[in-house]
């Protein structure tokens, strides 16, 4: 990030903006409001790994709506 580091590439997936951070993790964005779900970080992983996150999360977000 910044000046002196690699580039950033934006990653999107299922509304959601992948952003991988210099530690590795990832940061997960929606791509516009409103937010289905809040912007949160992942540890160290794979971009796999980020997207079966994501999808656990959409799919936890949507069984909690269809009980609300």
């Amino acid at each position: 990030m910044g000046l002196h580091g690699e580039p950033q590439f934006a990653i999107r997936y299922r509304g959601f903006i992948l952003l991988r951070q210099p530690n590795l993790s990832w940061l997960v964005r929606p791509e516009r409001s409103p937010m289905q779900l809040l912007p949160f970080r992942t540890p160290a992983c794979s971009i796999e790994d980020v997207k079966s996150l994501v999808d656990c999360r959409l799919t936890d977000q949507k069984s909690i709506n269809a009980a609300a």
